[in-house]
């Protein structure tokens, strides 16, 4: 069974509107043909790819990737994946503008291989260059909370926290840090990087995050397509969550089950 996006409720990223809240990667499938079946099945807003992990050696993007992308028929969020400096970052972004042909960008510049951590101190820099030249910066960040503010700060019209480092699928680690990030910032708030289960994105989404990005738990599942799916199912599930307005906890169990009308025995 497939969910159904609520009437009206679309994402809107620097003014352009998308039907889907989920976005997906594009490599480490077992095949082409399993990843355009789950592109087909979860309808993604955006497909994301490197134009470094796509290049030969003389710096063409493989002609069969680029057809297998032509086939999905969904727009290309090209990344930086693999940069580490800021002036790296801006020319693999201005290249992939030129392959690509958009102006969209998946900004990383990495400051730690082992944990893949951006690189907190030059991000900013890094967005607010490539705002200057006419891209539309989507930063793949940390939760911290001043950090992705001055993200803002510098043009960035969304902000993508990870929940966990890349590829490690432990959902969100720090729930009070994503909370506080979409209580405080009023911008679109992108999920990228940690998630590895369904119900993680649907937990995202019901605390008002307004997308997720995804990979690595759709690409090394048994079956991509069927967890393709099942994320967008999630993901539909979590943002109908949140729309509804959920009932608050309680300390306390409170009867659920009318008792008007239930007769009293009273024992002498």
């Amino acid at each position: 069974m497939t969910l159904h996006t609520p009437p009206n409720d679309v994402l809107t990223l620097y003014g352009e509107t998308f039907n889907s809240r989920l976005m997906l990667g594009t490599s480490r499938y077992p095949s082409p043909h399993v990843l355009l079946e789950a592109v087909r099945v979860s309808a993604p807003a955006m497909l994301t790819a490197s134009l470094r992990r796509q290049t030969g050696s003389g710096g063409e993007v493989s002609q069969s990737f680029w057809n297998l992308l032509g086939q999905a028929n969904v727009p290309m969020l090209p990344n930086t994946a693999g940069c580490h400096s800021l002036q790296e970052a801006i020319t693999t972004a201005e290249m992939a503008r030129e392959v690509f042909e958009t102006d969209w960008i998946k900004l990383e510049l990495i400051g730690d291989d082992y944990t893949l951590q951006p690189d907190t101190v030059n991000l900013p820099a890094a967005a607010s260059a490539l705002i200057k030249a006419g891209f539309k910066v989507l930063p793949y960040t940390t939760d911290d909370l001043v950090l992705c503010q001055r993200l803002v700060d510098v043009g960035c019209q969304a902000v993508m926290p990870w929940a966990a480092p890349i590829g490690t699928g432990k959902g969100p680690i720090n729930p009070y840090a994503l909370r506080t990030l979409r209580e405080r910032l009023d911008v679109p708030m992108i999920i990228d990087a940690g998630l590895g289960l369904p119900s993680h994105a649907c937990q995202v989404m019901e605390w008002g995050y307004d997308a997720v990005l995804l990979n690595t738990a759709v690409a090394l599942a048994q079956d991509p397509v069927v967890m393709a799916r099942a994320f967008a199912n999630a993901v539909l599930a979590g943002r109908a969550a949140f729309l509804s307005g959920a009932m608050q906890s309680q300390d306390n169990a409170q009867p659920s089950t009318p008792v008007l009308g239930t007769p009293f025995w009273h024992h002498t």
